[in-house]
């Protein structure tokens, strides 16, 4: 074949023109063997049925005369036929469906199995007509010749013998199921009498069990085929469980010490791992004198001789050391935990800390047995601090901890980071020694560690940072600097990968940060850091994760500065942008942030710019706006917003008349109907609306408590400094005048008692009004900040007394005080804390009048 050369310019030479030729001759010879799998008419003529048939005579006719695969979509759809007819179903297709199974191919009989059995769950017959009808066929087809279809066909007897009576399942079942377990039958059938007598021991009595189910136990324990005597032996965990514990005792248990020293390693570790899985069953007498030496003899030879059962003993050994624990000696207990140990590093070290590279070089399945058991310890690794208890957990277990962290195996790493919450729970107060670990599994190479470990991060995180009930304040801040960085690492990780479900996921569980680490850390580490994602990520999940993330910072924030700037670059660079995109993002902000805020917080600042995007040059922006309109209205309440309203009905309007996309004015014709029925809130509590009232003014409370307590570190801030320099003065004016303090002593004496008191009492009283209106005089701020840093209140006097009686006694007088009022009234409503409920009112005259009480006493003492 000549190879195709592509010119700027074809060339139609001789010599070109003939390579062309075998080039396209070749394409036609691949393309032969697809011409030949069309059907002929005459193959096209046989698959054609009529159309005038109805489902049952079409199902009939193909199941008689027609191919195999037609056959195959009849029993499929046999379910549909069932909920259709099913008298004619069971009379006509059935049968037929019943012959058809005897020649037919694998195909049928999986897809027959499944039918069955979904027609037994959908429950379109009597139980009893479902025996009568399909129990036969199910008995017929269990020994087929293909293991799959046997199984198949072996589930769905399994799930019918749950729903069937115990009479049927006598006579249909149990009695046959005699002479089918005995020595002459084939090996499948005496596998599936196994797994069948497994089923039975949970329907019938004991007595029963113990007559005719147990003999035939005992002889399949026995039987001369490895593969039966290991079914049998996983079958002992369910009859054990249906004959009770003193049968169990006598009967079960010697069969399982018999078959703990099988010949076979599949019987041994199918009795290994019953027995685990009996451990609740036996008293403490057969765990010390029977059960203990099994495992003993299990852990010693899974080392020497018998490596097949490592796997298995690592996966249960949690299970067993805690299940055993009561009859341990001090001696056993240690020699187990060493146990332990030494899987954990199983593969990577000796016990003279060599490579075993260094002695013999491993073959590819031993390392992967390894890497199993490695895995295994790590999936086990919280049962055994239990173990050894959580107090123990440094000495005993923390070195071991540290190597299954840091193994070289991702699947190890992957389930430390899995178990990490479960290990930090326990740990409780010592959470603080696996800091070190967790920063580790964040920075972890893997993706798929970091996403095991993001399922429970927000657990974790306040866990360490909270370092548990009785822990010092020291390990609350030693865990803060680490895991700042290495969280951040870790989105940025993520974020250059292709793995977005994991970006995503990342996201979103750091909204909850705001109640681990301050707003400072959250403004200058992690809130542009979401900015930047909305703005520059492809993937839309991953954008609406970050978009909403930052809308919880945003709630946090305790700096109205700071908060104002994420307000303006929200509507300037995604509300106002020059990509559309960006403009459909900042629609996704602000449902969440009517998600998260009160109402009065969406209408200040987000409603307007909202709104503007009615006239945005591209038409699915439009069309989402008018998706979220409705929502929109739902935030305001009259008559507060009633110029709010105005707007609103002014840009349906524009758009009713001025809207040209077909598509945009279907919806927005839509969109004025839904708002038509709509009903909006008032500011007094309705009763169809009360539960959202109290929802909205609890987010407008905890708004206001944000303000407030910034409010109230301001004022410390001032008075600390304002104290300092008092200090300093104080110190200088005794330093001039110590000569002369005798002088001012006796003038001092001298004077009236009653006039320096009311001077002092005058002039503390108008140091502490000078106070309260600087404090409040700082909240004035910038013009163009007004409209950001000022949160209307308008929940009720109650609730919001209550949250300002727990802020202290000169937060509640400074609300009262008249140098407030005059500024909020002189801003016209634009202070930090506006008021518009009458009962706020009273509460404000009521402390005016009590101020003006004591400054008419000062007074009058002064005079």
């Amino acid at each position: 074949m000549h190879p195709i050369i592509f010119f700027s310019k074809m060339d139609f030479s001789q010599s070109n023109l003939f390579g062309y030729i075998e080039d396209l001759q070749e394409l036609t010879i691949i393309e032969r063997p697809v011409r030949r799998s069309l059907k002929t008419p005459e193959e096209i003529e046989r698959l054609t049925v009529d159309e005038e048939l109805s489902d049952i005579e079409r199902a009939v006719y193909l199941l008689s005369s027609g191919q195999d695969i037609q056959g195959t979509s009849v029993v499929a759809n046999l379910p549909v036929l069932m909920r259709q007819n099913p008298a004619e179903t069971l009379r006509r297709v059935l049968p037929k469906i019943r012959e058809v199974l005897h020649v037919a191919g694998v195909e049928m009989q999986l897809t027959a199995a499944v039918s069955f059995l979904t027609v037994l769950q959908e429950e379109s017959v009597s139980i009893h007509t479902y025996s009568h009808s399909f129990l036969h066929i199910i008995l017929q087809n269990l020994e087929h010749r293909d293991a799959g279809v046997s199984n198949a066909w072996l589930e769905t007897l399994l799930a019918v013998i749950e729903a069937l009576p115990k009479e049927t399942i006598r006579h249909e079942i149990l009695n046959p199921l005699v002479s089918k377990a005995q020595l002459s039958q084939t090996l499948q059938s005496r596998l599936v009498s196994c797994k069948i007598m497994g089923k039975l021991a949970n329907k019938f009595e004991a007595h029963i069990i113990k007559r005719e189910i147990l003999p035939l136990v005992k002889s399949l324990c026995q039987d001369v085929e490895y593969e039966v005597r290991t079914c049998m032996c996983r079958q002992l965990e369910h009859i054990a469980q249906g004959i009770g514990t003193e049968l169990t005792k006598t009967v079960v248990l010697p069969e399982l010490v018999e078959l703990a020293r099988d010949e076979g390693s599949s019987v041994r570790l199918a009795a290994f791992e019953t027995l685990v899985n009996l451990l609740d069953m036996f008293d403490a007498d057969d765990r010390s004198q029977t059960v203990l030496p099994l495992v003993k003899s299990f852990c010693e030879k899974s080392f020497k001789a018998d490596e097949s059962i490592l796997v298995s003993l690592s996966f249960h050994l949690g299970k067993l050391c805690n299940g055993l624990y009561g009859i341990f000696t001090p001696e056993q207990h240690l020699r187990f935990l060493e146990f332990y140990k030494k899987l954990s590093t199983l593969g990577l070290q000796q016990e003279n800390g060599h490579n075993d590279n260094q002695l013999q070089l491993q073959t590819l399945e031993q390392e992967k047995k390894y890497i199993s058991v490695r895995k295994n310890c790590a999936y086990n690794f919280p049962a055994m601090i239990v173990f050894v208890d959580p107090k123990n957990f440094h000495l005993e277990l923390y070195s071991i901890f540290f190597c299954l962290c840091h193994d070289p195996e991702v699947p190890v790493r992957y389930t430390m980071a899995i178990s990490f919450y479960e290990v930090a729970k326990l740990l409780n107060s010592g959470v603080y020694t696996i800091h070190k670990e967790l920063v580790t599994l964040l920075q972890d190479e893997s993706l798929e560690v970091l996403d095991a470990l993001v399922g429970h991060l927000p657990e974790i995180l306040e866990l360490m940072t909270n370092g548990g009930e009785n822990s010092g304040s020291e390990s609350k801040l030693l865990s803060i600097p680490d895991l700042i960085p290495a969280l951040t690492t870790a989105e940025q990780r993520a974020a250059t990968s292709l793995k977005w479900r994991t970006h995503e996921k990342l996201l979103q569980k750091y909204a909850c940060l705001p109640h681990i680490i301050s707003s400072d850390q959250i403004y200058y580490r992690f809130l542009h850091r979401m900015l930047t994602i909305i703005l520059t990520n492809n993937v839309l999940p991953v954008q609406k994760a970050a978009a909403r993330t930052l809308c919880v910072y945003l709630r946090y924030n305790r700096k109205q500065e700071q908060r104002h700037e994420v307000i303006q670059k929200l509507i300037e660079q995604l509300g106002q942008g020059k990509s559309y995109w960006n403009r459909l993002r900042f629609l996704d902000t602000c449902e969440f942030i009517m998600e998260l805020f009160s109402k009065s917080f969406f209408c200040k600042y987000f409603f307007l710019p909202v709104l503007e995007l009615t006239h945005d040059p591209v038409a699915n922006v439009r069309m989402k706006l008018c998706y979220l309109l409705p929502k929109v209205k739902s935030t305001l309440k009259i008559p507060t917003d009633k110029h709010l309203l105005q707007q609103l009905e002014l840009c349906i309007r524009k758009l009713l008349c001025q809207e040209k996309d077909k598509d945009v004015l279907s919806i927005v014709k839509r969109t004025v109907l839904e708002l038509d029925r709509m009903e909006i809130c008032v500011d007094a509590f309705q009763k169809r609306f009360y539960e959202n009232d109290l929802l909205d003014q609890e987010k407008e409370r905890q708004e206001h408590l944000l303000l407030e307590m910034e409010q109230l570190e301001k004022e410390k801030q001032q008075n600390e400094g304002r104290s300092t320099n008092m200090n300093d003065k104080m110190f200088e004016k005794k330093r001039r005048d110590s000569k002369t303090s005798s002088v001012l002593a006796k003038s001092i004496t001298l004077s009236v008692p009653g006039s320096s008191s009311g001077t002092s009492a005058g002039k503390e009283d108008k140091k502490s009004k000078l106070v309260r209106s600087q404090s409040f005089s700082t909240q004035a701020l910038h013009p163009k900040y007004s409209n950001i840093d000022k949160c209307p209140n308008k929940s009720s006097a109650t609730g919001y007394t209550s949250s300002v009686s727990g802020m202290g006694k000169s937060c509640m007088l400074s609300f009262s005080d008249d140098s407030f009022r005059t500024h909020s009234t002189g801003n016209s409503g634009n202070a930090a804390f506006p008021s518009s409920s009458s009962s706020r009112n009273l509460f404000n005259s009521a402390d005016q009048k009590n101020n003006g009480n004591k400054e008419s006493q000062s007074r009058k003492m002064s005079m």
